[in-house]
């Protein structure tokens, strides 16, 4: 069979046009599928790209992604200005800063004739290009009023007070007069209106809320939760809904009583949302095989589409988790009470019995809606101890009957997942342990094991069967998707790779297992966190979706998220889903969710990343507060991290992480090796590359913007020129060395001394 010709590859002419015709900025990805670029001709095509930007003919805006000059985002920030004469809000981009009038936005309203935003709200918003300088925005969610509140710390500064900003991002200080300060005193955590800026000196701003002082541990948690505009007040109607709410009966519900459900949870867990159950198959077509169950708390009966409940629920989008404190998704009437499955209480729930063989493979499953009581609540610890041989009074009588099945089981399913090969990476996670007094008492790394995953691989089947139910139903289903990785990511992987001598071929289509080979050849060596971190960096990023894209990281055809309807609106959604196409009762998925299904995955997508931002802003403040008497001291770490401006640096200690700034390295002029990883310094041929081990000192801990900042004391690697220089006292003699060598180039940077202003 003949082969078919290759597309000849485009003008350059024709790629811009298409780019300045299309509605939404684009991708090489989007490009490449119109033009049928394929293979090789997909670096042909970045060349391009990188030539049409250089020159103006194109603007590079988020994600890599390509416009005509002047183009807005595809998601942006928009203000509204106006409501329109059809009652329509009509908005401009809350940042621009081209020449010239901005560009109109037709935001859509939530319902004919209603609009979903008011004039002066700011909105993040999904734009398409309609017409010159005009778009049309759909909004993902309400960001609030106008950008001018600020949080920070507030302090005297002459015959006032100063502000300073909680957001590291944020270098502006404010002037507060006395009279604007609201009561605050010195190191009072506070929200501050900005003022209308002074011709000369300080910005001013106005207190309008005291938040307590930034003594107390608590307001670390605070200052994520304002920071990233976490909704933290249920509305009157939700709370008195929740508080109304009953316990089931029955009625025509499955009676899953008699099966002895477990919960299995960390140790600070708040609510119970799942359980677990396990028993070898009685069918002898089936030897060695298991009966497995999962039960998940039934929040769609309380949760009602369109109620009060929902709509709050919806607007968060998820629970968020802090080392204190937690802010749930629904009320505590629901969260920790009515939909928690807590021991010996009966409670709603949502089940899946699955069949496996003996190696793990499903075999069939079915979905109920029924009532079950947990037989116990207990911590990933106690099961573990259990079953090695430690049990409590709470684990010893279930040892038999209970953990034994569940851990064989798990094993069953362990093998199926090895067979099927999931990305394996090896990151380790910090936990904040507080003391009574809510300061941090310590912080390590997190314990991990095999009751942990257990409870990851049932939940990780029972959400494949949830996706499978939904798609053979003919249902919307919000899947949890995992792209495969971005092409341009892959090489830039695959050049470093081959610095460290292991090969992945150019243009490969990778696979998890290809990854897990790759991770194998490095673990337990010097570059192991390093490939590890550049592995998860080439990863594409999960979120919801009704478009089925796959699970690239678990090597799956399908998933979605079933398991946790307290804290995940996704999961809700799911739920809803199945009560509907299996005719399960009430709360079933409406028609006006199904027709706003790619609306809810990209808020649900916003508001996921959202948390996520807020729960690592707040551990590294914790950990902060935690090092800010530690001062001076000597640590050891590995650098996760290299930029034109410094080098990130992670302690073994305590997992934090901090930066070396490039202006204190030792006196030389430093290239910024992006393909590889590392600063190069040209005259003394000092290399730090990520993944390199190295000892620093503690400089300073900013406990207002929770930032670390060190000075290397020895690390890396000595090339020629220059002899070794990887001492304590080497890198001192260099530090101490004078002026850096006057080199210049594309990338560098001095250390040492500050660069010398020129043209003065």
């Amino acid at each position: 069979m003949a082969k078919k010709p290759q597309a000849p590859f485009p003008t350059r002419e024709q790629i811009a046009t298409f780019i300045r015709e299309s509605p939404v900025p684009v991708g090489k990805r989007e490009v490449a599928r119109a033009f049928n670029i394929t293979g090789n001709d997909r670096m042909q095509l970045k060349k391009v790209l990188r030539e049409l930007e250089s020159d103006g003919t194109v603007d590079r805006g988020r994600k890599r992604k390509v416009a005509k000059p002047g183009s807005l985002p595809e998601i942006a920030v928009v203000e509204v200005t106006e409501i329109d004469s059809d009652g329509e809000p009509v908005g401009v981009p809350a940042v621009w800063k081209e020449p010239g009038k901005p560009p109109r936005i037709l935001l859509a309203p939530d319902r004919p004739g209603s609009p979903s935003v008011t004039t002066g709200e700011r909105v993040l918003a999904k734009l398409r290009r309609v017409g010159p300088n005009l778009y049309e925005g759909r909004v993902i969610r309400k960001l609030g009023g106008p950008a001018n509140r600020v949080l920070g710390v507030y302090d005297l500064s002459g015959d006032g007070g100063v502000l300073r900003p909680t957001d590291r991002k944020h270098r502006q200080e404010y002037r507060i007069e006395k009279h604007d300060a609201g009561g605050a005193k010195p190191g009072d955590l506070v929200l501050a209106e900005i003022l209308r800026a002074p011709r000369l000196g300080l910005h001013s701003a106005r207190v309008i809320e005291l938040l307590g002082s930034t003594g107390n541990p608590r307001s670390i948690s605070l200052i994520a939760i304002y920071t990233n505009d976490i909704p933290t007040e249920f509305p009157a109607a939700a709370l008195e809904q929740a508080e109304k709410a009953k316990p089931v009966a029955l009625g025509k519900r499955k009676d899953l009583r008699g099966i002895p459900l477990v919960t299995i949870d960390g140790a600070d867990a708040r609510d119970f949302d799942d359980a677990v159950f396990a028993e070898p198959d009685p069918d002898p077509n089936n030897p060695g095989g298991w009966h497995l169950m999962v039960a998940i708390a039934d929040v769609a009966h309380y949760v009602r589409p369109g109620d009060a409940l929902d709509k709050s629920a919806h607007e968060r989008g998820n629970s968020v988790y802090f080392p204190d404190r937690v802010v749930p998704m629904l009320p505590e009437a629901l969260s920790n009470d009515l939909c928690s499955l807590r021991p010996h209480e009966d409670r709603a729930c949502m089940a899946v019995h699955m069949w496996v063989d003996a190696k793990g493979r499903k075999l069939k499953h079915n979905f109920v809606r029924g009532l079950m009581r947990s037989a116990a609540r207990l911590t990933y610890e106690q099961a573990q101890a259990a079953i090695d041989g430690r049990p409590d009074d709470t684990s010893g009588p279930l040892v038999e009957t209970v953990l034994k099945p569940l851990f064989s089981a798990y094993k069953a399913l362990d093998e199926s997942r090895r067979a099927r090969g999931t990305l394996e990476l090896d990151l380790a996670e910090r936990q904040v342990v507080l003391g009574e007094d809510g300061r941090v008492a310590a912080i390590r790394l997190r314990d991990r094991f095999d009751s942990h995953k257990l409870i990851e691989e049932f939940m990780i089947l029972a959400n494949v069967c949830a996706a499978e139910t939904i798609e053979s139903l003919r249902l919307p289903c919000m899947y949890r998707v995992h792209d495969e990785p971005d092409p341009e990511k892959l090489e830039g992987l695959r050049e470093v790779l081959h610095g460290i001598e292991l090969n992945m071929a150019k243009g490969q289509k990778m696979t998890p297992k290809q990854f897990n080979g790759i991770l194998r050849q490095v673990r337990g060596g010097p570059n192991e966190q390093m490939v590890n971190q550049l592995v998860l960096r080439s990863q594409a990023q999960a979120v919801y979706s009704p478009d089925n894209l796959g699970h690239f990281g678990l090597a799956l055809q399908r998933y979605a998220h079933f398991t946790s309807p307290i804290r995940r609106y996704s999961d809700l959604l799911v739920h809803r889903a199945l009560i509907r196409g299996l005719k399960l009762g009430l709360g079933a998925l409406s028609d006006e969710e199904m027709l706003r299904f790619n609306e809810i995955g990209e808020h649900i997508s916003v508001t996921e990343r959202r948390a996520a931002h807020a729960e690592r802003d707040a551990i590294d403040r914790f950990v902060t507060a935690f090092m800010a008497d530690r001062v001076g001291a000597s640590f050891e770490g590995r650098i996760n991290g290299v930029t034109r401006f410094g080098l990130f640096v992670t302690l073994d200690e305590t997992g934090a992480d901090g930066l070396i700034p490039i202006r204190t390295l030792p006196a030389d002029y430093y290239d910024h090796d992006e393909a590889h990883h590392r600063l190069v310094g040209r005259a003394r041929g000092l290399t730090l590359t990520m993944g390199d081990r190295v000892e620093i000192r503690l400089a300073e801990a900013d406990q207002v913007t929770g930032g670390l900042l060190f000075e290397l004391l020895s690390g890396g690697t000595q090339g020629a020129p220059g002899g070794p220089l990887t001492g304590k006292k080497s890198f001192r003699k260099m530090q101490r060395s004078g002026k850096p060598p006057a080199a210049r180039g594309k990338g560098g940077r001095q250390g040492g001394k500050k660069a010398p202003k020129r043209g003065r």
